[in-house]
């Protein structure tokens, strides 16, 4: 037997058939891939997505714990005379987290408050989570002048520490000193720039015995005169002022409700020399 020969027709309509097949196959490996891809991205996404949902509930949750408790709710004031502890509390504590102890903590580590009028510096200390101590040292302010309207409050040594509009409680007022200006941070240009510590002692002397004076007047020789609303007391120099203060403290009280003049100028513990003048 013969051979059969096979014969393949060809399309000859359509010779690019073939290639059509095969831009067609790549098409679909090209989506195939791109799906791939886009599900491998979509994957991230939400693995992402999941742990940035997770560290905002660490997150919140932190908040909310700090903010329950680290709450102040006490606070402890201490040297403070002339702001009251509300006053030391609102300038410490201000601010939508001021009474968040752990925001403080951060807010004042290692750092002290100043640049507030009478108050050299303040230290705040975290006794406990919902405890706070606020330590106030203010300037030394032995009494204050009046000048051109205003308080000119003054140091032991002068120096002129600060400058107000209103007259503070429990600072004295010095009158009869004479000066021609009044520079913040320098000494009041008075002659006897020794009157500054016979003022300081007198100050001292009279809150060790408790007793609150209005004014002291000094007049051109430097005599002493305290005053205590209607009562003035005539302790002439400053030497033995110390017996005659410690004398006064028993004093005052009977002169209460009286108007006059106590001249104690004479008095040493050996003459006990007083006497009463009413006006």
């Amino acid at each position: 037997m013969g051979s059969k020969k096979v014969v393949r027709k060809v399309n000859k309509k359509n010779p690019n058939l073939r290639l059509v097949k095969s831009d067609t196959k790549r098409k679909i490996q090209n989506e195939q891939r791109e799906q791939k891809l886009r599900f491998g991205k979509g994957k991230r996404i939400a693995v992402l997505s999941a742990i940035l949902c997770v560290l905002l509930a660490v997150l919140l949750g932190g908040y909310l714990y700090v903010m329950q408790n680290y709450t102040i709710t006490t606070v402890y004031v201490e040297g403070n005379i002339h702001y009251t502890n509300e006053e030391i509390i609102e300038m410490v504590m201000d601010g939508a987290y001021g009474h968040n102890s752990l925001f403080l903590s951060m807010k004042y580590r290692d750092k002290e408050i100043k640049d507030i009028p009478f108050i050299e510096t303040m230290d705040v200390s975290i006794e406990a989570k919902d405890t706070v101590r606020i330590s106030v040292y203010e300037k030394a302010i032995a009494g204050y002048v009046t000048y051109l309207g205003r308080y000119m409050y003054f140091d032991n040594e002068g120096i002129v520490v600060e400058t107000s509009e209103e007259s503070t409680p429990g600072i004295p007022q010095v009158t009869g000193l004479t000066f021609d200006h009044v520079i913040l941070h320098e000494p009041l240009p008075v002659e006897n720039q020794d009157v500054f510590q016979d003022i300081l002692k007198i100050t001292q002397l009279l809150d060790k015995y408790a007793m609150s004076v209005d004014k002291i007047y000094f007049d051109p020789d430097y005599q002493v005169t305290l005053i205590f609303g209607e009562v003035k007391v005539a302790m002439g120099a400053s030497d033995d002022i110390d017996e005659k203060i410690m004398k006064l403290q028993y004093m005052l009280p009977e002169l209460e409700g009286k108007k006059g003049t106590l001249d104690m100028k004479e008095y040493t513990e050996e003459t006990k020399t007083i006497s009463f003048e009413a006006d």
